[in-house]
């Protein structure tokens, strides 16, 4: 599957070892121009190869205009895009990416709480400094696997040893999430980002603490529903004029490709937020780690890489 995408060319100007199985690349324009601007929660596309592109949380600071920098974990039973980036890009190469986009905007509230697990303390960073620019009151909490394991854990803790707390789980065991909340004001805003196992035990803790305003980012998509059916239905695009049926054994984004609409998108997992669209009448099968609960139920956009329709019939702003 081609990927669709608004694509610009940047020149990797810095590949620097972070902690083990982390490293940190910074991206430039060749013709020395400003980068494009973005704001904390944000990732960019890499592209690797024609088919293949992967998100990266933007973890520098928004304020500077001269380069782009992400952080990638080394992962050995992945799909083989972090090993790409540790293996064989080197500072000088050129890179096809894409975005700024942000499907994890940070809004400054009087008392916030960041969770981060592993290489999730990347989009973090850039929160961090925000909420401080906004005088807010607020904590991380950092997990990881080994403290050599978890990158940037001593400059911060150097920068905010009262507002920091490192727990790799060799020393302290599993993230005490309930102890986390149990300390907040009630209307703390929770902004967490880590692997699946963090991210559900996370959102199980704030179910019972409605109060909680609680902001997840999945760097991988949510497991498909066991009871999830993949039937046929219609799609009428609304401004085409024009309507199609999407077969049991292929994805919406795939029917619209194949009758010929030039749609954007990017990840084909429903993660990174490229191939929204609005919903005109229908109700959406979600399908997608992007959208919150509250967003899915109003029903008004979906992500069409992943998700279905639970009606016979669905119209798109398309």
């Amino acid at each position: 599957m081609t990927i669709s995408t608004e694509l610009r060319k940047l020149r990797v100007i810095g590949k620097d070892v972070l902690a083990d199985g982390v490293v940190a690349i910074r991206l430039a324009d060749p013709d020395g121009g400003p980068v494009p601007g973005w704001d904390p929660g944000s990732h960019i596309d890499i592209v690797i190869d024609e088919s293949t592109v992967r998100q990266y949380s933007l973890c520098g600071d928004a304020d500077d205009r001269t380069c782009l920098t992400i952080a990638v974990l080394r992962e050995e039973n992945g799909r083989g895009g972090s090993k790409w980036v540790h293996d064989s890009l080197q500072a000088g190469d050129l890179v096809c990416v894409g975005g700024p986009r942000n499907n994890f905007r940070f809004k400054p509230a009087p008392s916030c709480l960041f969770v981060a697990g592993g290489i999730g303390i990347t989009p973090l960073l850039p929160m961090l400094r925000a909420a401080d620019a906004a005088g807010s009151d607020w904590r991380l909490l950092y997990g990881g696997r080994t403290r050599n394991s978890m990158a940037f854990a001593d400059d911060l803790v150097a920068r905010h040893p009262d507002r920091v707390d490192i727990r790799p789980q060799d020393e302290f065991g599993i993230l005490d999430l309930a102890a986390a909340l149990d300390a907040q004001d009630a209307d703390t805003a929770v902004y967490c980002c880590g692997p699946e196992p963090l991210l559900q035990a996370i959102e199980d803790e704030c179910h019972d603490r409605p109060r909680i305003d609680l902001h997840v980012e999945r760097f991988a998509a949510k497991e498909r529903p066991a009871d999830a059916v993949d039937g046929t239905f219609e799609v009428e695009l609304a401004r085409a004029g024009t309507s199609l049926t999407v077969d049991a054994n292929e994805s919406l984004l795939d029917a619209l490709l194949r009758s010929g609409m030039d749609v954007p998108f990017s990840c084909g997992e429903g993660i990174c937020g490229t191939c929204e669209v609005t919903v005109v009448e229908g109700v959406p099968d979600h399908r997608d780690s992007v959208l919150t609960e509250d967003e899915q139920a109003a029903n008004d956009s979906m992500m069409i890489c992943v998700s279905r329709s639970c009606t016979a019939k669905i119209v798109l702003d398309l």
